[in-house]
């Protein structure tokens, strides 16, 4: 456990930027966190199969080395604590609604709502508070939404009998939302300084001691048992689930809130018809990223109380003085105790119930009235300000710094990209940024860069920087590659270089002008079975025909294939396997047509298929699917042409008219397309400047290529957003000929300007 510096978050459209004053402990979570944080790697395991079983399903398809960097770059990340807090916001995104600049706000959301100086958190997940209601009371939104939804569950009302199992710090909020219902409320602990906290807020407070207890509960809810019971227990003792079966009524309703063990047997639910249900954190929207990244919140006619809303219920509740929380905070702590706080919680060398970090004011953002904007302006901030601020001229290509800058800190870019760079030859690593600032602090301690970077923009502005690698977000990477390029760095820019073909054109000219080498993260191109290929097939008679096959594997509902503004899977990754083809058959392609599968809108369907048609003549189809048999491999390339056979076994073989031509590990070509990049800025960088050491202009020729691999993905793009409405086999009507059929799709010159919003 320990305090880390690390930049201030940045905040996307639907954000807020907090500077907290308050946060709470929630201690039964935290404590889970960290216990499994120090833990060795076979209790990790045994807590989380689920994750084991991702990890195995990696090592089979990409190789035991691939899935232990992958593992090695997990564990080594620092994990955030908190989720429940207050304070001042500084920054409000554009697509944040009823907050302002200044505005005192409860924020929460694990990852989010941190134990830190600064939280860049959903607006969606902030609440205004009650003027008059102080910080530290405030704090409590959060974690008194999870003890409301709870409650909600229950589905009580005046009068109903309801029992708290367990009176740590949700137990204790659960049982005074409950009061402040209208209910009766008995709650059950085994600790004398939870008991005596309920019994001063009017809880009838009992010692758990089995029958007599249950005897207690009886007489008190007259003879019948409690018409719900909440779970708020935590940890691996007892069975607290059995024993609310003993305190409940027929058909009474029971809500796990707490993270406890689930032993159930059948016959006590099944005599009473009891109801079991669980409370998903603070509500509806929990998980759901429309609502939490995106800022769609549900229509209250359809969905009364989502997790945003519970918040305001809570600060209402404690501005009017129906609920308190003051009393049930024992200990205090400076944020930079925080290790003592956790030695506490740890050890439990004392009671407490609720553990309150406190914050010192900081200069470190600009205040709410320095955000003010000119009259007419909004003045709300978004990531988009930043792009806009003022730059310093463009130096000469010559004044380049020779230190690499790095712009995002997941984890491909720790274990796969920084590794190459490294066995490249690259030695001198400046600057990282992430717009989470966190990632970036740990990102650079665990990998020897000098500093950290408050922002992209400043790893960009850098004069010790020559190169700047772009790996964040997809969204972020054309304005990024761009304003890299105009200040005449050389850039790595990860696939795909920009989600529009407009933004695209302002890459290529950015390319064309900016006096920097321009490399793009389409490596399968340097693999040694597409170079080994590319030079079987140079000596083919005749056009090619090339079948593409990925099973590229379900991902789960959360994953940011599942998020619009980062382009989905086919802008995403299919773009590598159009670049693939193109260097295969050594021509660029000149049309291009998409369907993509059902199962979600166009761009973010997990079944997509591509065909191109090259100027050569030959024949493209990529079948990307989301399916991964466990007998096949990721990626299968076969290409035919007049006498030749040509077959790519997921990049671990390739055979040639049958022939093993090839065979190693797997191997994506990486390290070599890194290698590449490096000979390319160096001779970028020498006395003539000439390029590419294998002959002048050779880097543009390269960049050019990169490029028109994304024109031709992008296209694809825009054909799905065409796509056809009729099935041919079912109209029986001849291509072109049947009226729901479109006209074949544009060639590439044909394109319209941009994506438009619709087809994206």
């Amino acid at each position: 456990m320990r305090v880390v510096d690390v930049p201030a978050p940045t905040i996307g459209p639907a954000e807020v930027l907090v500077r907290t004053d308050v946060t709470i402990v929630s201690a039964g979570t935290e404590r889970a966190v960290t216990e499994l944080a120090r833990a060795g790697l076979l209790a990790k395991a045994r807590a989380r199969p689920d994750l084991v079983r991702k990890v195995a399903d990696k090592a089979r398809v990409e190789g035991v080395g691939a899935a232990a960097r992958s593992v090695r770059a997990r564990l080594g990340s620092d994990l955030p604590l908190g989720y429940s807090g207050c304070g001042r916001a500084v920054a409000v995104g554009d697509a944040v609604a009823g907050i302002r600049p200044g505005d005192l706000v409860a924020t929460g959301g694990a990852g989010r709502a941190n134990h830190a100086d600064f939280q860049a958190v959903p607006g969606l997940l902030c609440a205004r508070v009650p003027d008059g209601l102080p910080a530290a009371d405030a704090a409590f939104a959060t974690i008194a939404s999870i003890a409301l939804h709870g409650l909600r569950l229950a589905e009580v009302g005046p009068g109903a009998k309801v029992v708290v199992i367990g009176l740590g710090l949700v137990g204790q909020l659960a049982a005074r939302l409950a009061l402040a219902s209208g209910c009766d409320v008995a709650g059950i602990d085994l600790a004398e300084l939870p008991l005596a906290t309920a019994a001063g807020a009017g809880v009838l407070a009992l010692k758990e001691s089995g029958p007599a207890t249950t005897a207690r509960i009886r007489s008190w809810s007259r003879g019948r048992g409690a018409d719900a019971v909440l779970i708020c227990a935590a940890g691996r003792a007892g069975n607290p689930v059995a024993r609310a079966t003993e305190l409940a009524r027929d058909r009474a309703q029971l809500v796990v809130v707490g993270d406890v063990d689930l032993n159930l047997a059948r016959t006590p639910f099944y005599e009473r018809e009891l109801s079991l249900r669980f409370a998903r954190s603070y509500g509806p929207g929990r998980y759901d990223r429309g609502y939490e990244d995106w800022g769609v919140d549900y229509p209250a006619g359809q969905v009364r109380w989502t997790e945003g809303r519970n918040q305001e219920a809570v600060l209402d509740l404690l501005a009017s003085g129906r609920l308190k929380a003051a009393d049930l905070v024992t200990h205090t702590f400076e944020v930079d105790d925080a290790p003592a706080a956790y030695q506490l919680v740890a050890t439990r060398s004392e009671p407490y119930l609720a553990i309150r970090f406190r914050y010192p004011p900081t200069d470190d953002a600009p205040a709410a009235e320095d955000l003010a904007a000119a009259p007419g302006d909004s003045g709300q901030v978004s990531r988009a300000l930043a792009a806009d601020r003022p730059r310093r001229a463009v130096g000469p290509a010559g004044g380049r710094g020779d230190g690499v800058g790095w712009v995002g800190a997941g984890a491909f870019s720790g274990s796969v990209l920084l590794p190459a760079f490294r066995a490249a030859g690259f030695s001198r690593f400046t600057t990282v940024a992430s717009a989470g600032g966190r990632t970036a602090g740990a990102f650079a301690e665990r990998h020897g860069f000098a500093g950290v970077a408050a922002d992209a923009w400043e790893v960009i502005d850098d004069d010790r920087t020559g190169v700047v690698v772009i790996a964040s977000a997809h969204d972020s990477h054309a304005a990024l590659t761009v304003a890299a390029l105009e200040r005449g760095r050389h850039v790595w820019c990860e696939k795909p270089p920009a989600l529009t073909l407009a933004e695209l054109d302002q890459v290529e000219r950015a390319a064309a002008e900016g006096g920097g080498v321009l490399m793009l993260g389409y490596n399968r191109r340097f693999s040694p079975a597409v170079l080994g290929g590319a030079r079987a097939l140079a000596r083919r008679d005749g056009p090619l025909t090339i079948v593409y096959r990925v099973a590229a594997g379900p991902v789960p509902p959360d994953h940011w294939y599942a998020d619009r503004r980062q382009g989905g899977r086919l802008l995403g990754e299919v773009c590598h396997f159009v670049d693939t083809c193109a260097v295969l058959a050594g021509s660029p392609v000149e049309a291009v047509t998409a369907l993509a599968g059902r199962e979600a809108e166009a761009l973010l369907a997990p079944d997509v298929a591509v065909a191109m048609r090259h100027a050569d003549g030959t024949l493209s189809t990529i079948a990307y699917s989301s399916a991964r048999p466990a007998d096949a491999g990721k990626e299968a390339v076969e290409a035919v042409a007049g006498g030749d056979h040509l077959r790519i076994d997921d990049f671990r073989r390739l055979v040639v008219n049958g022939h093993v031509s090839w065979r190693g590990p797997q191997d994506k070509g990486h390290r070599a397309a890194v290698e590449h990049f490096r000979s390319l800025c160096l001779a970028a960088d020498g006395p003539t400047g000439s390029g590419d050491p294998i002959g002048p202009g050779g880097e543009l020729r390269l960049t050019a290529q990169l490029l028109a691999s994304s024109r031709a993905t992008l296209t694809a793009a825009v054909a799905l957003g065409l796509g056809a409405p009729a099935d041919l086999a079912a109209t029986g009507g001849e291509p072109g000929t049947h009226p729901g059929v479109p006209a074949p799709r544009p060639a590439l010159d044909q394109v319209p300007p941009s994506v438009s919003e619709a087809g994206r």
